[in-house]
């Protein structure tokens, strides 16, 4: 679930990437305007990707072996 979350935020940070840089919306591009259901369906699961995300900042991390 972590790597599905974060694999989502990075398609939505280069998407904002292309946005900021060319004003090019590449989802929307792609899946018909940001109007249609898919680009909605697409923006949504990044966004709660995103709210997932946060939980990783308050996760201990585990200790690595000592081999």
């Amino acid at each position: 679930m972590d790597r599905l979350a974060l694999i989502l935020v990075i398609i939505g940070a280069l998407n904002w990437l292309l946005v900021g840089l060319f004003q090019f919306d590449l989802v929307a591009n792609v899946f018909g305007g940001t109007d249609s259901m898919v680009s909605r369906i697409i923006y949504s699961l990044v966004g709660l990707a995103g709210l997932y995300c946060l939980t990783l900042l308050f996760r201990e991390r585990e200790q690595a072996k000592n081999e």
